[in-house]
């Protein structure tokens, strides 16, 4: 009985931080969605990212170095305790994304990051693993496409192409010099390669 208790709460404990995450995924949105006020242009936007960043790498750095320790950590994964937590890597994907393109590209590509990803995580079973099941990666792929269609609904190659770029980062999980990559660095980049690549292919100018 205490052995099945145990089990349950350690479970419903994974459940919650796994939660945590998404939320704190989905919260992103937040940046892209100033650039809706009237007053608000699209390299201000980009300008809070980068000043959120900074914030963001000092905090890291307090942690890594000198022991800080927030709320925020208690969502980290165990893979991230001695390097670079994700949120920063979600940070400075995005930040970078939204500086290298314009808001046609960089909005969808960021929406994958923050609303997509958490989406396809809450459709995979929770285990690490170099290539996601099926399942995950179709979730992916449509997620992605359906936050890009608002933007580029007049070519599908790039709704096609930004949708598989999501999908290949998220899905797939490199390893370099015994280093998972994780996705928040790469599905925001990958996601807005592919919408610039299939614009360009349809001759759309930007």
């Amino acid at each position: 009985m205490t052995e099945t208790t145990l089990w349950e709460r350690s479970q419903h404990r994974l459940s919650q931080d796994d939660l945590g995450r998404r939320l704190v995924h989905v919260a992103g949105t937040g940046f892209p969605a100033l650039y809706v006020l009237p007053f608000v242009e699209w390299w201000l936007v980009g300008a809070i990212m980068l000043g959120a960043t900074a914030i963001a790498s000092l905090v890291e750095l307090g942690r890594l170095r000198f022991g800080l320790d927030l709320f925020l950590f208690d969502y980290l994964r165990r893979y991230e305790e001695d390097s670079l937590g994700a949120y920063l890597l979600f940070m400075l994907s995005a930040t970078a994304v939204a500086l290298a393109f314009d808001p046609q590209v960089a909005i969808p590509a960021i929406l994958m990051l923050t609303i997509a990803d958490p989406v396809a995580g809450a459709a995979s079973v929770d285990e690490l693993r170099r290539v996601k099941r099926p399942r995950a990666l179709v979730t992916m792929f449509l997620a992605c496409a359906v936050l890009t269609v608002p933007f580029v609904h007049d070519e599908p190659l790039a709704v096609v192409l930004g949708g598989t770029g999501g999908m290949v980062a998220d899905g797939i999980k490199p390893v370099v010099r015994g280093v998972i990559i994780d996705d928040d660095l790469t599905i925001a980049p990958a996601g807005a390669l592919g919408i610039w690549v299939g614009l360009q292919l349809g001759g759309v100018p930007l």
